[in-house]
């Protein structure tokens, strides 16, 4: 299993999206993973508050709570790494991840507010684990690499409907060979694996 990240955008996604080629798998994750990560955010913000960031809380509203906690950390980098990716698309990311680390950081001010995260993570990843099983036929890329697919999975998801809507359509496009060699090249590997395993047999 890797463990890193890839600061190059085809790439990254090439790999991430090999193991998402499935349209139901794709629905899939675009409802699973935003609502994986922000029941995450919640469960988070039960972390110590980072010591070297100044202690902010700002409510907005009962439904939006802006604080230095670990949650908004963690966002921020996730931020830095997607700008790296591709700044643009990280600018039109920006509203969603922000109303994101708002409301989970509202909701876990309520009394049930980790139990119901629990729910939420716990039926989001038995949605995915679904997907890949019986949509994908692949186990998830989490398996190959843990860092990359976590950090990855938010920002793919967003570009696949920005992709929809029209978004950098020679990327796409780029991105769909890319796929495809790249899933050429995993059978290859299992069926030379599968044979391999026969012979010794």
């Amino acid at each position: 299993m890797q463990t890193v990240l890839n600061f190059d955008l085809r790439k990254q996604l090439a790999f991430y999206g090999a193991y998402h080629s499935n349209p139901v798998n794709i629905w899939i994750h675009i409802f699973g993973v935003p609502a994986i990560l922000w029941s995450a955010l919640v469960l988070g913000t039960r972390l110590p508050p980072p010591t070297f960031l100044p202690s902010v809380h700002y409510v907005v509203n009962e439904y939006m709570i802006f604080e230095t906690n670990a949650p908004a950390l963690t966002m921020a980098l996730y931020m830095v790494y997607y700008a790296i990716l591709d700044p643009v698309a990280t600018l039109l990311f920006v509203p969603q991840m922000t109303l994101t680390v708002l409301t989970a950081t509202a909701f876990s001010y309520r009394p049930n507010a980790v139990r119901d995260a629990l729910i939420v993570q716990t039926a989001s990843w038995i949605a995915q684990f679904i997907g890949h099983g019986y949509a994908e036929g692949r186990a998830p890329a989490l398996l190959d690499n843990l860092v990359g697919a976590l950090v990855t999975a938010p920002f793919f998801v967003h570009l696949e409907i920005l992709f929809y809507f029209g978004y950098r359509p020679a990327l796409h496009k780029q991105l769909k060979n890319d796929v495809g060699v790249e899933i050429t090249r995993i059978r290859r590997e299992k069926a030379e694996k599968e044979r391999a395993r026969k012979k010794t047999s």
